[in-house]
């Protein structure tokens, strides 16, 4: 059985005080461009995943998060063809800024619940679609 790499990816659910959580269309140009997913991205060498998440939310997002106001929720682990994905899913409730795609991308801010039963409109990456359930559970 041939190996496949494993790629470690940070995320965030950032709720807003509707309980409407943000997601972000991937942009194109990148594999699985369209769909919607949690924002986040990789975790370069020696950098702890709070640390990812911080620096992909001011990139991506042009906010500023305290390391104190993230909360460890789940993680996702899902193989793909070409590589297995380990993703830390944190929470945050507080940033400073105001959030804007950064890179292009559109943003929308989504009740759990909606992205449940609107997986035609928000059709999201494999390795994201399970958040879904614990987050609408969460909220």
């Amino acid at each position: 059985m041939a190996e496949i790499p494993l790629v470690l990816v940070a995320a965030c659910a950032l709720i807003d005080s509707d309980g409407r959580v943000l997601i972000a269309q991937r942009p194109e140009g990148k594999s699985m461009a369209g769909l919607w997913e949690f924002p986040g991205g990789k975790i370069e060498a020696g950098e702890r995943p709070e640390q990812t998440v911080i620096r992909e939310m001011a990139e991506e997002l042009g906010i500023e998060i305290q390391e104190a106001c993230l909360t460890p929720f789940t993680f996702a682990s899902h193989s793909y063809p070409d590589f297995h994905l380990l993703m830390p899913l944190f929470v945050c409730r507080r940033w400073e800024g105001i959030v804007r795609g950064c890179e292009d991308q559109k943003t929308a801010w989504v009740h759990p619940m909606e992205l449940a039963r609107n997986r035609e409109r928000y059709p999201m990456p494999p390795a994201d679609t399970p958040l879904i359930s614990m987050l609408r559970d969460l909220l």
